[in-house]
């Protein structure tokens, strides 16, 4: 692995100014098990994507730990390990399904050390991009090798340029929760909401989100949920432990007295380069019945799927999932 400078600042001023001032040789650090454990140590590396010789710890920073009351619902620390957000009596009481999604990433020891900004964070698990002899269109290349190559696991949905799957199961979740995120930076904090926070490689192929260089994730805000809010999680993966998801999906809605689709967001992981919401499902069931419409919305999003040569099993998958999941969250 190459060798680096490790920066522990002890506020968040001082780390924007550490990235600010390292630039594109500086990277943030937090549980480690990507940045370190996998990009560094496998020198996932590239023309437009260089290795850093800096890494910045946040998980000294005590303002960026912890879960807290913010206006009518719960701000969430990025520096906040996986375990405490699974653990936490105010996410299991408000907030569910965040808990829920977070109970199925990787093992407990990952989970103990692994935080919520390093997970929603993460970089795409696409082995092309992994690995050392593939100079792709992430790493500044000029060529999608899922294309031509193994692409089981890839997107059905948005590609386009590069085929990879967002791999973060909390960033689904908050999708669907109607979370933002706060992101701090030389100018200052800024408020941005999850539906704008990640973009597709036609945005820019090199990154997943609209993190700058110097710039830091601080916190995540999730408003309340109203009341009689409806919820559920499920992820199909090929394991049972460590693991990421083949196709997830989360969902939170409300219905009306007569059980008909009031209100709510429908987001799947594993399909596409983002979190995805699946809007075209989400107008199918709009003022219908969701328990007697499930199914049939759930076919909607075979309308905006577009598999690959070795991946068309995954829009059966979603479908399935779809549908399941809006059951498990009425109760049946």
């Amino acid at each position: 692995m190459k060798a680096f400078d490790l920066h522990e600042p002890t506020s968040v001023a001082e780390a924007v100014g550490l990235l600010d001032t390292l630039g594109a040789t500086g990277k943030i650090l937090a549980g480690g098990s990507d940045i370190v454990g996998g990009i560094m140590k496998d020198w996932v590396t590239g023309k437009g994507m260089p290795l850093p010789s800096a890494l910045v710890d946040i998980t000294t920073i005590p303002e960026l730990k912890g879960i807290k009351p913010s206006g009518n619902g719960l701000s969430l620390g990025a520096a906040t390990t996986l375990t405490e957000v699974i653990e936490s009596a105010d996410v299991q009481k408000t907030i569910p399904l965040l808990s829920d999604a977070a109970k199925t990433i990787a093992s407990p020891l990952i989970r103990n050390f692994g935080t919520l900004g390093g997970n929603i964070n993460q970089r795409p698990r696409c082995w092309f991009f992994r690995g050392e002899d593939f100079n792709c269109y992430k790493k500044g290349g000029d060529f999608c090798y899922s294309v031509t190559g193994d692409n089981t696991y890839h997107a059905i949905i948005g590609g386009e340029l590069c085929y990879i799957v967002h791999p973060s199961d909390t960033a689904t979740a908050l999708l669907a929760l109607n979370a933002s995120a706060r992101i701090a930076g030389p100018s200052g904090a800024r408020d941005v909401p999850f539906d704008s926070y990640f973009h597709g490689p036609r945005e820019d192929v090199l990154t997943e989100n609209i993190l700058k260089p110097n710039e830091l994730l601080t916190e995540v805000t999730v408003p309340a949920p109203a009341a009689g809010t409806k919820m559920a999680w499920t992820k199909l993966k090929d394991r049972q432990v460590y693991d990421f998801a083949v196709v997830s999906v989360a969902v939170a809605f409300t219905v009306d007295g007569s059980g008909s689709w009031s209100d709510g967001r429908i987001v799947l992981g594993g399909v596409a380069p983002v979190p995805y919401r699946a809007a075209v499902v989400e107008s199918a069931l709009k003022g219908k019945d969701v328990r007697s419409t499930a199914k049939q919305a759930a076919a909607q999003i075979r309308t905006v799927a577009r598999p690959m040569s070795l991946n068309g099993y995954k829009v059966d998958v979603a479908q399935n999932l779809i549908e399941r999941t809006l059951l498990q969250a009425l109760g049946q």
